[in-house]
């Protein structure tokens, strides 16, 4: 399909999209007065659940790709329309759905448990449609793709076999097959939707754009037979004829090779005419309508109203205080050089290194195990999921970060699975594990993500939903939570578990340094070998990941700070009452939650057992 016949398609789409939306007001109020009208007899508790249960639907039906991460493969053989105009105004008339039919349930008439799921609800509705107006989405859509964000940094994975999607049946292998056509219409999509932004001067930067180019030249690189779209082709059921089996190669390496030049379409467009268009400078605030993009995204990551200033200077004083720290382990360990030349000897010797990728895999098997011997004393809610350990693809490696956690499956089916960085090894130091493993595994984001997941309780949107700060926020106090567990006894586990701190510090600076204050690339990777024991390679990886993903990096500390925060409030006000199992059962028992909604459910919480 040429660019010129997915444009006209896609106005259509949008204008049909929009008589719906309009036109039919009435259809609207309908929808909203004729679930009222079932509702009457209901009870305030049912209404709340039924708009929760119908909006859960009604989102899955636009997200189809929502449901195969929750282990559901209805719809199976759909991505979804994005990027396109249809999508966008059937999601805007979604959410103002959901504020119409919420104003319909007295809060008052709720229990305790049932308010919390109102206000969290409530503020998520309110967040979309603060970041779906029309200002916002022509500052966002227009650039659909980066080096972090496009379905190109996931996707390759995901159809691989060893992803989210399934592969144990005849319909799985077609519906993966029907979900490429998907792929390869929102890949074509993707690049009408940058020659908009050239059109109305809302660009990517140059750097980001590079970065794609690169990645997509690595995935290109990769032969047909090789690619991560062929592998389901190489763990094909027993009960599989070889018919079957033969017909099905075929069909994935033709369709393999339609995806291909549809990366090399994106790619060359990028390269060819996109690139010297892109912008050099890599703040948002230097980029047309950005300055009020980035606070919109600042107040929807942290979930609280702080400028950019105040998390500027509180980032500064982050980074002096743990500094401090860091000289006197200095002198604990007895070295007698300037803190630049101690980071500079972690840097450098050799006994800080990983020796291999299976090696490195083995130690984060030996940190579980350590860590799965400890959780009793602090934790009463655990999660049933196992959690595996595994290397990022190669293909991916370079431009990832250090770990991510990817969830499994609510019944356990699939394991939630904990990823690490083996690229350039003797870029890598040893010091780190036992906190990435904290943050990224146990107790981190998988005992968050998975208990939530797992907690049938809960409203469908806040088992599988989740702010940002409240994700990033529990994995680095669970990070914290080494100290008392005796992980940080050794010296150099200690300074590793400090520099992962004050990198979650000097994100606050750099990140509104670079969106906000007219930072270069070069001032940020500056102020971070400064300031840290972090390698060269580690710090390009995190800047240019915070000029891809603005504001994203803010929410770690911020929300670590205001759970510790509630948890000291805790400690003081009930004394010999506090026991630490019950607070983090409290934190994590009703899943990833605003941390108004949270500070407002601790005090509770506090007042509760205070009696």
């Amino acid at each position: 399909m040429t660019i010129a016949r997915t444009a006209t398609r896609h106005l259509l789409a949008g204008a049909a999209a929009l008589a719906f939306l309009t036109a039919p007001g009435v259809a609207f109020a309908q929808d909203a007065g004729a679930l009222a009208t079932a509702s009457v007899q209901q009870s305030e508790h049912d209404k709340l659940f039924a708009l929760f249960a119908d909006s859960d639907k009604r989102g899955l039906e636009l997200n189809p790709l929502g449901r195969l991460f929750r282990g559901d493969d209805t719809d199976a053989d759909r991505l979804g329309d994005y990027l396109t105009d249809a999508s966008y105004y059937a999601s805007l008339r979604d959410t103002q759905l959901n504020v119409a039919l919420l104003d319909q349930i007295d809060r008052a008439k709720l229990s305790p448990t049932d308010q919390l799921a109102y206000d969290v609800f409530k503020y998520n509705i309110e967040q979309s449609l603060k970041g779906s107006t029309p200002e916002i989405r022509a500052l966002t859509e227009v650039r659909p793709v980066n080096h972090f964000s496009g379905f190109h940094t996931f996707y390759p994975d995901f159809a691989s076999g060893s992803g989210a999607a399934p592969f144990k049946t005849m319909a799985n292998y077609e519906d993966n097959l029907s979900r490429h056509d998907d792929y390869i219409a929102i890949t074509d999509r993707s690049i009408a939707k940058f020659r908009e932004g050239m059109e109305s001067g809302v660009v990517e930067t140059k750097l980001t754009i590079g970065n794609v180019i690169s990645q997509l030249d690595t995935q290109l690189a990769i032969p047909i037979a090789e690619s991560q779209f062929m592998g389901p082709t190489t763990m094909f059921p027993e009960n599989f004829s070889d018919a079957d089996k033969a017909r099905l190669t075929t069909a994935y390496e033709a369709k393999t090779r339609e995806i291909y030049a549809a990366h090399e379409r994106l790619r060359d467009f990028l390269r060819d005419e996109y690139l010297a268009a892109a912008r050099e400078e890599v703040g948002l605030s230097q980029m047309k309508g950005g300055a009020k993009l980035y606070q919109q995204l600042i107040e929807s990551t942290t979930t609280l109203p702080l400028k950019a200033d105040y998390i500027h200077q509180l980032g500064l004083s982050e980074v002096e205080r743990i500094k401090g720290e860091l000289e006197a382990l200095k002198e604990e360990v007895g070295y007698e050089g300037t803190l630049g030349e101690f980071f500079d000897y972690v840097r450098t010797d050799p006994k800080f290194k990983p020796e291999s990728r299976e090696a490195l895999t083995q130690t984060y098997y030996e940190i579980g195990k350590q860590v799965d011997a400890k959780i009793g004393e602090f934790f009463s809610l655990v999660p049933k999921s196992e959690l595996k350990i595994e290397p990022y693809d190669p293909s991916i490696e370079q431009f990832s970060a250090g770990g991510s956690y990817q969830s499994g499956t609510p019944d356990g089916s699939r394991p939630g699975t904990f990823f690490f960085n083996a690229y350039d090894l003797p870029s890598r130091l040893t010091t780190g594990n036992v906190t990435l493993y904290l943050h990224e595994g146990a107790p981190g984001h998988h005992f968050q993500i998975s208990l939530a997941q797992e907690n049938e309780d809960l409203p469908a949107f806040m088992r599988f939903g989740g702010t940002t700060s409240f994700v990033e926020g529990w994995a680095l106090y669970a990070e914290t939570l080494g100290n008392e567990m005796g992980f940080y006894e050794d010296p150099w586990a200690r300074y590793g578990t400090l520099q992962d701190e004050q990198l979650r510090a000097m994100r606050l600076v750099v990140d509104t340094g670079i969106h906000s204050k007219g930072w270069t690339r070069e001032q940020a990777i500056d102020f971070m070998l400064e300031n840290s024991g972090m390698t060269r390679t580690e710090v390009v990886a995190e800047v240019e990941r915070y000029i891809a993903i603005p504001s994203q990096a803010l929410a770690y500390k911020v929300g670590a700070l205001k759970i510790q925060e509630l948890r000291k409030r805790a400690e003081e006000q009930l004394g010999d009452k506090f026991d630490i199992r019950d607070f983090h059962a409290e934190v994590l028992g009703t899943g990833s939650l605003p941390m108004p909604v949270l500070e407002a459910k601790i005090d509770r919480w506090i007042a509760a057992k205070a009696g």
